[in-house]
């Protein structure tokens, strides 16, 4: 890994460069839950219109395709954000709701200072941390001006084309349910992609919501990979937003980061490609 600091942050570091110059935070939750309370100085990044290039065709990149180079660009200069930011994410949902999405999205346009704040707002609540609901302003700053995404991607061939090839893993971090097909809340259909491995991103986690230390992380996904390479292995969810939990644990585990299926669950499922259940054999 070339990461020059940990991708995830306790709250105890924050709380050490919170008066840090360079700093940013951004509440990565939901407005509705921002606009009641927020880290101090927390800016809010939304995770539809700013996260996301959303189309009303889902078939076409899924739910949550990524934005385009130029609206991430505007996104990042509305936050203050420039090349020499530190920037710090969290969200409510121990990082699996719009903050891992942020992180994966700022390290694939080359962007080293960037955490993850482990346990969101509720452990830095807990921890003592500054809460308020103060406004807060983003500093003005230039654009920030990159090329692309660096980071490893899939599209929805490369998954079909490999996906029940025994030298790639597809690994799908969906809840067990929803990969099994026993139940499907946000998509059409249930089920999963044939040959996808469930590893569901809560396993991430330990009982208290904190992600488990980086050496358990890479004994568990060492175990999982074996020797395929990063290149061979493909990480998705339902629309590309929860799957990037996994890609921040992986990185923790110093690892290399796998390649993200954007498109994910909702993309596969509205293709009429191939679907498997817990009645499926295959």
């Amino acid at each position: 890994m070339s990461n020059t600091i940990s991708p995830i942050i306790e709250v105890k570091e924050l709380i050490e460069i919170h008066q840090l110059e360079t700093l940013v935070i951004v509440d990565a939750s939901n407005e509705t839950s921002y606009k009641a309370k927020h880290l101090d100085g927390a800016l809010f990044v939304n995770l539809n219109t700013q996260l996301s290039n959303i189309k009303e065709d889902v078939s076409i990149g899924g739910r949550h395709p990524l934005t385009t180079i130029k609206q991430f660009s505007q996104t990042l200069k509305s936050l203050g954000i420039n090349e020499k930011s530190h920037v710090v994410i969290y969200d409510d949902k121990n990082g699996a709701n719009s903050a891992a999405r942020f992180w994966w999205m700022l390290r694939a346009i080359g962007h080293d200072k960037v955490q993850v704040l482990n346990g969101g707002i509720q452990e830095a609540e807990r921890k003592g941390f500054l809460i308020n609901s103060e406004l807060v302003e983003a500093k003005k700053t230039a654009s920030y001006n990159f090329a692309n995404y660096k980071l490893p991607q899939a599209d929805i061939s490369e998954v079909e084309n490999y996906s029940q090839d025994k030298n790639y893993i597809v690994v799908d971090v969906r809840e067990e349910e929803r990969y099994l097909g026993i139940k499907e809340p946000l998509d059409l259909v249930a089920g999963h992609i044939p040959g996808a491995i469930n590893i569901p991103f809560s396993t991430n986690l330990d009982p208290n919501g904190l992600f488990k230390t980086s050496k358990e992380l890479n004994k568990k996904y060492q175990v999982v990979f074996e020797n395929i390479k990063s290149d061979h292995i493909i990480v998705h969810c339902g629309s590309g937003v929860t799957a990037c939990h996994t890609l921040l644990a992986i990185a923790y585990a110093g690892l290399d980061i796998p390649k993200l299926y954007v498109g994910s669950w909702s993309e596969w499922s509205r293709n009429n490609k191939n679907i498997a259940t817990i009645n499926t054999n295959f």
